[in-house]
């Protein structure tokens, strides 16, 4: 048993845990003894203080909330069900959202780009949180595994009766980490299409707002997350780091073994032919890029691309990836069947508007099906 040095970070700084700034593991003991660490402040809130622990992640400077205002629609030209001739869209699948990271379904913004997406399709529409409440469910996205969110968020896809002959799905930022397990895992009932806003289906390789391949100390910051990313108790602590995805570190037999996202990529020790067959059950990969992103570096992964392996330099195209030409969980078949599409927005993370979204339920799923 062990628990985690961090960088001397000031106590506020310590809320944003999923900065991953982690070091080699120390004896529970010796962290014990330094009084008033940061790490204690953040365990003890935990337990005792949810609300305030998810309140102060969710006003830190690395969350990603939704919080778009309301559209005009008298300036939008609706195509959404009434509108489509022949009755089409009465057949649209329901809306599923899972939501970024510090945010929650239970926030206001969440709640009303939900119900207000729904309401532009005329379909059923949900947002499927991994706690049962605003706190446990901001706290889960930093506190609880990659592969835990995704499995409580099978657990509540299934249950719920409306979404059992399959969903349309919209992630935001980290949730699309989760829909990707989802799909890859389960998709069963069956994602029909996914829009990928701003999301980190690649994974990361450096800190929010700090971009590795253009300043030495971003770098410098990115080298300490991949040190400690790699090994069964980091693995098992944060949800950040199991999506953290180290290009200097790919070949070590580390990332191999128990990186979450290796595993999910099919790069690991050991293959899984169901993650390819599952990826291939869902019609549609609509892949939003924000072109301004500053919190997922680099923002090319937004598009299923990522940093050369060996180095945080030259950024490789989806098509240039190795998961892509050796087709490791299916994004190539997807691709040559004409699945996947991109699109993108001008400026930085969720920074989007109902507007877009709205376009691209109306392009490629209410239009569509």
């Amino acid at each position: 048993p062990g628990c985690l040095q961090i960088l001397p970070l000031p106590p506020t700084a310590m809320y944003l845990l999923p900065a991953f700034l982690l070091l080699p593991i120390l004896p529970l003991a010796q962290l014990a003894e330094e009084n008033h660490h940061p790490l204690l402040d953040v365990l003890e809130l935990w337990e005792h203080s949810p609300e305030v622990l998810a309140e102060m992640i969710r006003s830190s400077p690395i969350a990603s909330i939704v919080d778009i205002p309301a559209m005009n629609k008298t300036n939008y030209k609706l195509e959404a069900r009434v509108q489509k001739q022949g009755g089409k869209a009465a057949d649209v699948l329901p809306f599923v959202f899972a939501h970024g990271m510090g945010d929650s379904c239970f926030n206001p913004g969440m709640k009303r780009i939900t119900a207000d997406a729904g309401k532009h399709a005329g379909v059923y529409s949900t947002c499927i949180p991994t706690g049962d409440n605003q706190p446990t469910d901001t706290i889960h996205g930093f506190f609880m595994t990659m592969n835990k969110n995704v499995e409580v968020f099978a657990e509540k896809v299934r249950a719920d009766p409306k979404l059992a002959n399959g969903f349309n799905a919209f992630g935001f930022s980290q949730g699309n980490s989760v829909l990707r397990g989802y799909i890859q895992k389960y998709n069963d009932p069956p994602v029909n299409a996914v829009i990928h806003v701003h999301g980190t289906v690649s994974g990361v390789a450096g800190f929010p707002q700090c971009d590795p391949s253009k300043n030495v100390i971003c770098k410098a910051i990115a080298s300490a997350c991949g040190d400690a990313a790699y090994n069964p108790v980091t693995q098992n602590m944060l949800f950040q780091v199991d999506y953290f995805r180290d290009p200097t570190r790919v070949q070590s037999q580390a990332f191999k073994k128990y990186s979450e996202l290796a595993d999910w990529n099919n790069e690991g020790l050991t293959t899984n032919a169901t993650y390819n067959e599952n990826f291939g059950k869902t019609n549609k990969f609509v892949m939003v890029k924000a072109m301004g992103d500053t919190m997922v570096f680099p923002n090319e992964g937004e598009w299923w691309g990522h940093f050369e392996d060996g180095a945080r330099k030259k950024v490789l195209t989806m098509k240039e990836t190795e998961w892509y030409t050796k087709d490791l969980f299916g994004l190539k078949t997807a691709d040559e069947s004409g699945k996947i599409a991109f699109e993108s927005t001008p400026g930085n993370h969720l920074q989007f508007s109902e507007q877009d979204l709205f376009g691209w339920i109306d392009k490629y799923i209410v239009n569509s099906e």
